[in-house]
């Protein structure tokens, strides 16, 4: 087997490993490794996007969800869990606010909440677009019938967020209810880039019970899939749930596996989430850095951003929409980035290849 330098050079000539090789480069990442990776990874970075962050305005509204996957604060068994749900009008306000700041891509983002009927969340996306038809609509509310999907796009949302969270069906068994299969989660996703979704996947890296192998996995099902984002970030434990006690995820693999998907996909919309951000201060900088191009503040109203925990320690719960951005345009600034006011879509694909 080559050694992991060369591995990483086939996989910026190629784009492909095979299951053994990404286990070997997992396995084996070093500091030196990483850097020689992020300096590749900053490369494609720089050519699909030079240096502009594209923003999402996330609007969380609904921490109502029918399911009880084993990590997530919001699970339906959670007992201790402040519930509220947004009203269109509160959606809209989060809107128009986010708007003004430079936000040209709303996500909606709520468990899988069934007050909010195809109707309602159907209006609701046709009363964004018509207000502001010049902005992106992300959804990310979990799995719903390709039927759903479809009238979802017909109504005027551009994207859809679905994390896989791991592409292995035991260890999926492992994070999850019966009621939910990772075959199941990856059907949903191939209907969505079928419809003409923008679409986005994912995974948590440091996941109870993950290995090397199950990363390995995820890469394969990714590069199979080539979907247009791809949103990672540490496991973070909350205290209500199973996992309470697990070791949270780390900074350096979350890092590593964000240049590996630079380098295999390199026009990827790939975020430096809020986790990452939640368990290293400078988390989201260093994301950025090792070739993530995309960063999510907050637009939900300050009264029920503490009340959507997915995990333990979240940042930026008490901080007003103008205040995160003009944080966020300094912290980029300091490492030679700046944010761009842009819908900041999928590049189209170029007359050169790679």
């Amino acid at each position: 087997m080559d050694s992991l330098y060369g591995i990483v050079d086939r996989l910026e000539e190629t784009s492909r490993l095979t299951r053994e090789e990404w286990i070997f480069l997992i396995r084996g990442r070093s500091a030196p490794l990483a850097e020689y990776l992020f300096q590749k990874a900053r490369y494609w970075q720089h050519r699909y996007y030079g240096n502009k962050i594209y923003t999402r305005g996330l609007i969380e509204f609904t921490n109502y969800c029918k399911n009880d996957c084993y990590y997530c604060g919001i699970r339906r068994s959670n007992p201790h869990a402040e519930r509220y749900r947004l009203t269109k009008e509160e959606i809209l306000e989060c809107c128009r606010e986010g708007y003004g700041l430079g936000f040209r891509t709303f996500v909606l983002q709520g468990g899988e909440d069934g007050y909010f009927t195809q109707d309602k969340l159907e209006d609701i996306v046709r009363s964004i677009k018509s207000a502001y038809p010049d902005c992106a609509i992300t959804l990310s509310i979990g799995e719903r019938s390709k039927e759903s999907y479809q009238r979802l796009f017909q109504a005027g949302a551009d994207r859809y967020l679905l994390r896989h969270e791991t592409a292995d069906e035991v260890h999926y068994c492992h994070l999850h209810p019966p009621a939910l299969s990772a075959r199941s989660r990856k059907q949903c996703l191939y209907y969505l880039k079928e419809i003409g979704f923008q679409t986005g996947t994912g995974f948590m890296v440091g996941s109870p019970g993950q290995t090397p192998e199950h990363l390995a996995d995820d890469m394969l099902f990714i590069r199979e899939l080539e979907p247009h984002m791809v949103g990672i970030g540490p496991f973070v434990p909350h205290h209500d749930t199973p996992f309470a006690q697990s070791p949270p995820g780390t900074v350096e693999l979350t890092l590593f596996m964000i240049g590996l998907l630079r380098l295999m996909l390199p026009k990827l919309l790939l975020p430096a989430t809020t986790a990452l951000g939640t368990i290293d201060p400078l988390g989201r900088e260093k994301g950025i850095q090792a070739g993530a191009n995309v960063l999510m503040p907050n637009l939900s109203p300050v009264s029920v951003r503490k009340k959507y925990e997915l995990y333990d320690n979240k940042i930026c719960t008490g901080d007003e929409a103008a205040e995160c951005r003009q944080c966020l345009t300094r912290r980029i600034g300091s490492i030679g980035y700046e944010l761009a006011v842009s819908r900041g879509d999928y590049p189209s694909i170029l007359p050169e290849q790679r």
